[in-house]
C-alpha cells in the first residue's frame, strides 16, 4: 500500500511500532487497527448509502450474511457483530422492508429466527463491490504506510 497521504499540522503521525515503550506492541497495533478501521467506515458511509441505500450499520449485516449462504441465525449476528438483540431486530426489520433479507423461525426452535439475502441484495452487492472496494483502500492508505503494516503485523507476529 502507499505511504500514508499528507496529514494537518496538528493532526499526530499514525502510530508505528517506534514509540516510548509505555504501549506494548500489540496494544499499539491494535490502537492503529481501530483508526484505520474508523477511517474506512468513514470513508464507506456515503458509498454505502448511496450505492445501497442502507445504512452502515445495515450494510455491515448484508456483508455478514452474505458469506452465508444458507443464512444465520439472528442471535448469531448480534454476537458476531457486537449488536444488542433490540437494535438488531430493527435493523433486520428495514432491511426485510426493502426487500434485501428473508426471515424465517428454525425449525423445532420457536423463539429461533434465521435471516439470509435475498438475490436482489446478493445482486445489490455484486454491482457495488468494486466501488466498495476502492472505497477501502482509499480509507486504509491515509493509515497503512510501511511503518503501520510493521505494527500490524505485531498483532499477528506468527503470520509476519
Amino acid at each position: 500500500m502507499a505511504d500514508p497521504v499528507e496529514r494537518p499540522a496538528d493532526q499526530p503521525p499514525c502510530p508505528s511500532l517506534r514509540g516510548d515503550g509505555l504501549l506494548p506492541p500489540e496494544l499499539r497495533a491494535w490502537m492503529l487497527l481501530l483508526a484505520a478501521t474508523g477511517a474506512v467506515e468513514q470513508e464507506l458511509r456515503s458509498v454505502v448509502k448511496g450505492n445501497l441505500d442502507v445504512s452502515h450499520d445495515e450494510f455491515l449485516v448484508l456483508c455478514l450474511l452474505a458469506e452465508q449462504p444458507e443464512g444465520l441465525r439472528m442471535t448469531r449476528v448480534a454476537e458476531l457483530l457486537g449488536r444488542p438483540k433490540t437494535r438488531l431486530t430493527y435493523q433486520i426489520a428495514c432491511l426485510q422492508h426493502a426487500g434485501l433479507v428473508t426471515r424465517k423461525s428454525v425449525c423445532g426452535d420457536k423463539r429461533g429466527i434465521e435471516v439470509a439475502l435475498t438475490e436482489k441484495a446478493r445482486q445489490l452487492l455484486r454491482e457495488a463491490s468494486e466501488s466498495l472496494a476502492e472505497t477501502v483502500k482509499r480509507g486504509l492508505v491515509q493509515f497503512v504506510g510501511r511503518e503501520q503494516r510493521d505494527a500490524l503485523t505485531a498483532l499477528f507476529p506468527d503470520l509476519a
